[in-house]
């Protein structure tokens, strides 16, 4: 078992994967060189995983207040690709796991689909991808060295690699969908299903291809997503009644998630993980703090959690398709410019307080600037998608 577990985890075996999909190292490659190519990609350099830790929470703290983090080497890659399918096709399926097209498709599903499932999917969400972040910088182990990997992303480069919360996002989102549609809405089982599976696959298959992660971390991902969906889904039905709770209901979801970020585990240089984990935990309680209050205050008709009798989907005509880009536009305008008000407002108030330079980029990384001001940032998106949007629709005359 053991050299099964170590063979996953092996570069070679990624790097394989490139080259019979056609990505290739130039012949050329080495650290220093100017990029010139299809594309860019970032390696981390060679013993990234042994780094010096740095002390207390996240480095030695100087007189202007600014961390000092070691930080990942990394040089830029020359790669050719000789199979411009895959290359496109993982691409895009990479992009499809990020927490920017969740933040996109769970909105647009609340404000056109159906807010019962956006509910549900945006709790497992959060839950899955907290416990995927926590996990990496608990486990800390390394991402595929390069070489042999050629890698494709930059952002995520300082991040550890197992497991893969791609692949932990794509499979919760797309099983949590369909165990939540089977019984509400009319469609084929085995066509949801194989949707789901084709779905979860091509994402898991995106990071091998860029060069992210290994074998072993994106089974590892979808192996840890399968159990939390067993062990949660007794308590699917308890999600669903959380915005008839009490009202001391949103000072829990508010605390609870703030406190886990603040006290988010150390890592040994920075990396975007805290502020990604802030992100996603802030979005998921304004969510459900929107919910309580739309349900509270009567705002909006409480979303129809199990209908007398399976729906069929509505045809995609073109005034269906209208409206709801329509309203997708009105409500990603309107939480946009609650986004930029709210993020300039808490940083002008946190650099006040904590008496830092305004517009200082590395301020930003300190930890009691970036979580406040992220989580009370992506809390109103949060409460502003589920509340204030769907306000704005009805007064529109948006249906």
């Amino acid at each position: 078992m053991a050299e099964l577990l170590w063979s996953l985890q092996d570069s070679q075996l990624v790097a394989r994967f490139q080259r019979r999909c056609g990505l290739f190292p130039a012949p050329d490659e080495g650290p220093g060189e100017h990029c010139a190519g299809p594309a860019e990609g970032a390696a981390r350099a060679p013993g990234l995983g042994h780094l010096p830790a740095a002390k207390g929470r996240g480095a030695g703290e100087p007189a202007n207040g600014l961390r000092r983090v070691a930080v990942p080497q990394a040089y830029v890659q020359k790669y050719i690709v000789k199979n411009y399918f895959y290359y496109y096709l993982f691409r895009f399926s990479a992009a499809l796991g990020q927490e920017v097209f969740y933040i996109t498709f769970l909105p647009f599903t609340h404000w056109n689909i159906d807010p019962y499932l956006s509910r549900r999917l945006t709790i497992i969400w959060v839950l899955v991808m907290y416990i995927g972040q926590v996990a990496k910088d608990v486990l800390k182990w390394p991402r595929p060295f390069s070489p042999p990997v050629v890698k494709l992303e930059k952002r995520v480069i300082a991040e550890y690699g197992m497991p893969s919360t791609h692949a932990m996002a794509a499979t919760a989102i797309s099983f949590t969908l369909l165990i939540s549609t089977m019984d509400r809405y009319q469609y084929p089982f085995v066509l949801g299903l194989m949707m789901a599976v084709v779905f979860s696959t091509l994402v898991g298959l995106s990071r091998l291809y860029t060069g992210m992660h290994t074998v072993l971390d994106v089974l590892g991902g979808i192996l840890i997503t399968a159990i939390l969906i067993v062990l949660t889904y007794p308590a699917w039905t308890l999600i669903d009644r959380l915005d008839s709770a009490s009202p001391l209901f949103p000072v829990c979801v508010l605390v609870v998630p703030f406190f886990l970020c603040y006290n988010y585990p150390v890592s040994d240089y920075y990396s975007p993980t805290r502020a990604d984990t802030t992100t996603i935990m802030a979005a998921g309680a304004g969510v459900t703090v929107g919910f309580w209050i739309n349900h509270s205050f009567q705002l909006v008709s409480k979303p129809a959690e199990s209908p007398p009798v399976t729906q069929n989907i509505p045809p995609l005509t073109r005034d269906l398709l209208a409206l709801g880009l329509t309203k997708f536009t009105v409500g990603i305008v309107l939480v946009l410019l609650v986004r930029q008000l709210v993020q300039n407002l808490s940083l002008q108030v946190l650099y006040s307080w904590f008496k830092v330079v305004t517009r200082n980029k590395e301020a930003r990384r300190r930890l009691e600037i970036e979580v406040p001001y992220k989580f009370v940032t992506y809390t109103s998106v949060g409460i502003c998608a589920t509340t204030f949007v769907p306000m704005l629709h009805r007064f529109l005359g948006l249906p």
